[in-house]
């Protein structure tokens, strides 16, 4: 069964979809929140759509891969001369939002500065663009958020403003992750399989009973983004006949949970998201631009994870960034493109501090013997 354009049958969903009928009811703040990849900006845009803004624009914006000194001119627009390469005035994305809805996507990783900057918008709803010493204009927006993190920690450990997040948590969404509504698997499974052969121009695969019970049993870390990339590459993939448990990732196929086994294991904590991304790299001598640069750019991963990446490389490097390359299996070339993507999100961390320090154990190149939208609306 289909709810509106949300995909699913459990009880979860059924709530997801109830609330979301609400919030397209009225013109409050939204706030949503959810691991990353079970559908948050599906959600955005399925409330925008529903609601009477929906003749007008939404405008995404993805707060975690803008750099700060973009992320204010980006947002409220800037004057001519403001900056370096401001040639001319600039309509920032509230204004084009106007009569619209902003959607700012992983809110939580602002700076304190822009938390400042955006509240005293939403107090007024006065555009003053960067440069310009009078307010543009008054916009008439409405603001939906989300985030991956626990905004109510981060304003007890001063990360985030108490004022802002109880100016956006009016109405409040939470998406489970698709390990807890694994009834809703062969539903979206069924519907991204029908949506992606018509993309892909191929006849729509069958799935065997047993590969439609490997996909369930799974725990998706990825939640339903995870889900789609495998569908699709089934699609993509598939042949005469159903889809066998042999044509799914190994992972999947085996039912093997490689954090399962941490778990048996309580008295050694689990690794980091970054440790594991720095696995990635230095054990399996897989490169940065697959590990860490894709998955940041699909956000996936957030600058927050990135720094801590660099933070563990350079500790290995003694702060050598041209040691890092090596060490990240990129080839000496791409060193300034590197480069460049660190400084424009602000990850280029400063060397001082670890070549100061003292006995860091190098890694050692391991030899080749080591070890749609969717929730969704189409």
């Amino acid at each position: 069964m289909q709810l509106g354009k949300l995909v699913g049958v459990s009880s979860a969903i059924l709530r997801v979809a109830e609330d979301v009928e609400w919030a397209a009811r009225s013109d409050a703040k939204v706030l949503i929140t959810g691991e990353s990849g079970v559908g948050k900006e599906v959600v955005a845009r399925l409330i925008h759509e529903l609601s009477a803004r929906n003749r007008n624009a939404l405008v995404p914006i993805n707060c975690a891969g803008i750099p700060d000194t973009l992320l204010a001119s980006e947002l409220f627009g800037h004057v001519r001369g403001s900056f370096t390469d401001a040639h001319r005035d600039r309509t920032g994305w509230l204004e084009q939002g106007n009569r619209g809805t902003v959607f700012l996507d992983e809110v939580g990783e602002m700076s304190l500065q822009m938390q400042a900057l955006l509240l005293r918008f939403l107090e007024n709803g006065e555009i003053q663009r960067v440069g310009s010493e009078v307010r543009a204009s008054r916009v008439d927006v409405r603001v939906i958020c989300a985030t991956n993190r626990n905004l109510f920690e981060r304003v007890k450990t001063g990360e985030f403003r108490e004022d802002l997040y109880y100016r956006l948590n009016v109405i409040r969404i939470d998406i489970p992750p698709l390990r807890d509504r694994s009834e809703d698997i062969p539903h979206l499974v069924d519907f991204m399989l029908g949506s992606l052969s018509q993309t892909h121009r191929v006849a729509k695969p069958q799935v065997h009973a047993d590969t439609m019970a490997r996909l369930v049993q799974y725990e998706w870390p990825g939640n339903v983004r995870e889900l789609r990339n495998i569908v699709e590459r089934l699609v993509v993939r598939s042949h005469s006949g159903p889809i066998l448990p042999s044509q799914l990732p190994e992972p999947i196929a085996t039912g093997s949970h490689p954090h399962h086994a941490r778990q048996e294991s309580p008295a050694l904590p689990a690794p980091s998201r970054a440790q594991l991304l720095y696995d990635e790299m230095t054990v399996r001598r897989n490169c940065f631009w697959s590990v860490v640069y894709s998955p940041f750019k699909s956000r996936d991963l957030t600058r927050q994870d990135l720094r801590a990446v660099i933070r563990l490389g350079l500790t290995a490097s003694r702060g050598s960034y041209k040691g890092l390359v090596r060490l990240f299996n990129m080839p000496d070339e791409d060193y300034k493109r590197f480069l460049n993507f660190l400084r424009k999100h602000e990850a280029h961390l400063p060397i001082h501090e670890f070549r100061m320090m003292k006995g860091v154990i190098q890694a050692q190149p391991v030899g080749d013997g080591a070890p749609a939208r969717v929730l969704g609306a189409a």
